[in-house]
């Protein structure tokens, strides 16, 4: 018995370290953006009054939405999707693809100063988190398997997008 929880322990210590040494030593991309004039700032209550609970979860809270659940996950509506927050323009439908994740994905954003990456280091490694340049919404993560031509996967959530129809269609 005293051997079987010496194991016990031996194993949760070293996948504990393991954890956190893959987290210290892996690398995620920062990268400040550029939004489309000023930056929007507004105060908790602001963003609650202003946005559903689910939107406030993800957007201001870094939530994410369950897969196969948000409105745009098998969208092949034509336009451009914006930030819930903000109203800035982040992905055009011309970049979407089905990841056969659950979230809408993107190979790219509509330009790159669209879209703040930051490190998000959380118990299971480090990731990059993808926010709006514009008011610091959540959107998702960005991962490195993603079709050609950039190789990237923008996987968002559909709380923190909003599709507006392409004019002329």
């Amino acid at each position: 018995m005293r051997k079987a929880i010496v194991v016990a322990v031996v194993v949760v210590v070293g996948v504990a370290a393991w954890l956190l040494l893959r987290g210290a030593f892996a690398e995620a991309t920062e990268r400040e953006g550029e939004p489309l004039g000023e930056k929007v700032i507004k105060t908790d209550a602001e963003w609650r009054r202003q946005l559903s609970a689910e939107e406030y979860r993800v957007t201001r809270k870094r939530g994410t939405e369950r897969a196969f659940t948000g409105r745009y996950w098998d969208s092949k509506e034509d336009g451009t999707y914006q930030c819930t927050c903000c109203g800035q323009p982040l992905f055009d439908s011309a970049a979407k693809f089905d990841s056969g994740t659950g979230w809408p994905s993107y190979w790219e954003p509509v330009r790159e100063g669209a879209v703040t990456l930051k490190a998000d280091r959380d118990l299971f490694g480090v990731r990059t988190e993808v926010r709006c340049s514009r008011c610091d919404a959540h959107l998702g993560h960005v991962f490195d398997d993603g079709p050609k031509p950039t190789g990237k996967r923008y996987c968002m959530n559909s709380a923190a997008l909003r599709l507006v129809p392409r004019e002329g269609k």
